[in-house]
């Protein structure tokens, strides 16, 4: 089925609007959106070196390397040397860096919590069952450019 433009950009506006007032209702808002996913890409794939954080998140190195910087100094994550290669240097997250992610997707999943609870139940199970579809979506690979058929 063939999606317009417009349908992708709503739905893409209300997934920001959504996931921005829940990490305004978790109680650690000292870390950035980049930060967590970060954070996050480490919990699931290891230890990283910056360019395949930055590929990873998307950002440019620039950005990956700001943003384990802000993190290191917080103590959320640390760089080890790379065992394939001494010159270089992985990010590896820290116990402060889990607890911190989990900390903050509890607090976001009461929230969502709170307001599926007032979702009539087939709104919410249309809203559960996308859940598979939208992880999907995440784990398809970066392109820049458009997929023609």
């Amino acid at each position: 089925m063939p999606v317009s433009e417009e349908d992708a950009l709503q739905l893409v506006v209300s997934l920001h609007r959504l996931l921005r007032s829940l990490r305004r209702a978790s109680a650690n808002t000292h870390i950035s959106p980049t930060q967590l996913i970060v954070i996050a890409q480490l919990m699931e794939h290891g230890p990283l070196r910056v360019g395949e954080l930055a590929d990873r998140v998307p950002c440019s190195q620039p950005t990956a390397t700001t943003c384990v910087a802000g993190l290191e100094a917080g103590g959320y994550v640390r760089r080890e040397p790379d065992p394939t290669d001494g010159r270089a240097t992985k990010v590896t997250v820290t116990d402060a860096g889990r607890q911190v992610l989990l900390s903050m997707a509890h607090s976001e999943a009461a929230t969502l919590t709170e307001r599926l609870d007032v979702l009539p139940a087939e709104e919410v199970a249309l809203v559960l069952a996308a859940t598979p579809v939208l992880r999907a979506l995440t784990d398809l690979p970066q392109s820049r450019t458009p997929i023609t058929p």
